[in-house]
This record gives structure tokens, sequence and C-alpha cells, in this order.
């Protein structure tokens, strides 16, 4: 028998977030990536028909839809982290090849990769929260599992 083995048959069993026993009761499985896709374009991961954002960043509280509580994401920081590797990972090697390439002077970098930049970082931010919130949506994550109890409630307690 490997450690692995001994270490499953050690560990408690859990269930996977999406689709497992929770709180006694089995809850359904929600489709992870499809619910990814609809948050990223800013709709509703349960119906795909209702906005998920009430300003830019503001997730609304319900689907005016379908009625699905959206309020109890936890994006926090996520989304910011996500926007900066992509960007970073995006611009960052174009700054490389344009330098040794053409090495053109630091007044033309400035004018090339800042809009270049800021525009990427506020164009993704939206898409990303909207994808994480998604993803929360799916997994049962907070307070998207009707058989927890409410984040804010557990946290005062603890």
């Amino acid at each position: 028998m490997s450690w692995q083995e001994s270490s499953r048959e050690a560990a408690p069993s859990s269930s996977s977030s999406a689709g497992g026993e929770q709180g006694g009761s089995v809850l359904p499985t929600r489709p992870i990536w499809k619910s990814i896709r609809r948050g990223f374009f800013g709709r509703c991961p349960n119906c795909n028909r209702g906005k998920m954002f009430r300003a830019f960043l503001k997730v609304a509280d319900r689907c005016a839809v379908c009625d699905e509580a959206l309020h109890h994401h936890r994006a926090d920081d996520a989304p910011a982290y996500f926007v900066i590797l992509i960007v970073g990972h995006l611009v960052v090697p174009l700054v490389l090849v344009v330098e040794v390439a053409y090495a053109p002077p630091y007044w033309l970098h400035a004018a090339l990769w800042l809009p270049l930049t800021i525009g990427l970082a506020v164009g993704l931010l939206q898409p990303i929260k909207g994808a994480i919130v998604g993803w929360q949506w799916a997994n049962y994550m907070h307070g998207f599992d009707p058989d927890g109890g409410d984040d804010a409630a557990a946290e005062i307690e603890s």
C-alpha cells in the first residue's frame, strides 16, 4: 500500500463541492465551465439571461430574470490578481520583442505600452470577476450553498 492510498483511507471522506452531499442533502451538479463562461460574459450563471452586474464591478444582489441570489460571492482580490497575471504575460513579452528588435526611445515605449496595459486591465477586470462569481456559484461556495449558513454570520461567530 502506498502512502497516497493510506492517506486516502485515513482521511475522512469529503465530497466534492459541486453536486456532492452537503449538510445531509444531495445538491444537483451545476455545470462549472458553462457557469464560468456565463459569468465571463456578465450573465447570470443560472439562467444566462439576467445581468450579473448592476455597475461596473458591483454584482447584482439577485438576477432580475430567475431571481437567483448573487450577493453571496466573495471574489475579493482574485479578479485583480488574475488580470495582473494575464496582462503581464501578454504585455511583457511584447515589450521585450519590440525592445530587442527596434530599440525605440523610452517615450515611445510609454506611448505604446501604458495605454495597452491600462486598456487590457480595465477591459478584463469585469469578465474575470464574473467568471470567478460563476465558478463560486457552480461549486456552491460561500453562501451559494442552500444548506450552508451565511458566511458573514460564520465569520462573526469565529
